[in-house]
């Protein structure tokens, strides 16, 4: 089986709808845990079969020279390991640059977070440590939050980088988007195993920490909910929390449930399936839509369109 299909089975798929939906969201209900690993289950063991127990513990765990005499490849047998190689290679010559940032050529040359994501992803399923650590080093140099007086607030990162209207480069928006931290956190955990690297386990837990402080919420009833970005832009109103769908990673969760088990990564699981069955009540296909507006309180929701403006200014 193909390493490019357990990478790309850690994200949801995206969904089709560019609306905001509103609606009332009963009380969710829990699946059966044999319901639960039946939709988790493969992106979960092709994780686990990257990630072995041993790395749990960083004492096991000791770092080999990064890019010293490796060759790309895919960590199982693929026909079209050769392809993929290709393929990435042409990615990180047109798309990388030489100091790690990640361009989108389509969108006057900015970066965003999950671009550094994504391709730390991609470095670690083809084996390439050099890569993994310019773009996770740009990333970390560049798209740091900091308060007014320049310090840093936590280890997420800002969404987006970019020209600015006076002309110079940097962050032009200081909020984070959850789906970029949750999956530059998988690709820590998953380079600490491939190429025993115990301080890339020690980094993926400390940025696991600051998203489950700042990117999720413990709601009215005791459940605790996945926030695409920070509270105060999508929990700004009591009645209503803005949510991401596509955001929903429980692959990636699994796998942050055995390395941080001091937080409880399976209640959002829980959630998050709970949320599906809900969404899947509102279209005739079954699919949720990308946006949704949820009331923690089970009340109904009227039209507010400057909470969907605010939602789709942020493109999160």
């Amino acid at each position: 089986m193909d390493f490019g299909l357990a990478i790309s089975a850690l994200r949801h798929p995206l969904l089709p709808c560019q609306c905001l939906t509103m609606l009332n969201l009963r009380r969710p209900h829990l699946r059966k845990s044999q319901k639960r690993l039946w939709f988790s289950v493969l992106p979960l063991a092709l994780v686990l079969a990257l990630v072995s127990p041993g790395c749990t513990q960083t004492a096991a765990c000791t770092c080999t020279e990064l890019g010293a005499n490796v060759s790309l490849s895919l960590p199982v047998q693929s026909i079209h390991n050769q392809t993929l190689v290709d393929s990435w290679k042409a990615y990180r010559s047109r798309f990388i640059q030489g100091d790690g940032r990640v361009i989108d050529r389509e969108a006057q040359d900015r970066t965003v977070s999950e671009g550094q994501a994504y391709a730390m992803l991609r470095a670690v399923a083809i084996n390439d440590p050099e890569t993994f650590q310019r773009t996770y080093a740009w990333a970390k140099n560049n798209l740091a939050r900091q308060d007014e007086n320049g310090q840093p607030t936590d280890l997420l990162w800002a969404w987006k980088w970019g020209q600015r209207t006076d002309g110079s480069w940097g962050i032009q928006d200081g909020n984070f988007a959850t789906d970029a931290d949750i999956d530059a956190a998988t690709a820590l955990i998953l380079a600490a195993q491939r190429w025993h690297c115990p301080q890339y386990l020690d980094e993926a837990r400390a940025l696991l920490a600051d998203i489950w402080e700042h990117g999720t919420v413990l709601l009215p009833d005791g459940r605790r909910q996945l926030l695409p970005g920070p509270a105060e832009a999508f929990f700004a109103e009591p009645n209503r929390l803005i949510l991401n769908p596509s955001y929903f990673a429980p692959a990636s969760l699994r796998l942050f449930a055995e390395v941080d088990p001091e937080r409880d990564w399976a209640s959002l699981i829980d959630s998050g399936y709970a949320m599906l069955d809900d969404l899947a009540g509102l279209s005739t296909t079954g699919l949720p839509p990308d946006w949704v507006a949820y009331d923690p309180h089970y009340q109904n929701l009227p039209p507010a369109r400057a909470r969907l403006s605010l939602a789709k200014s942020l493109q999160l």
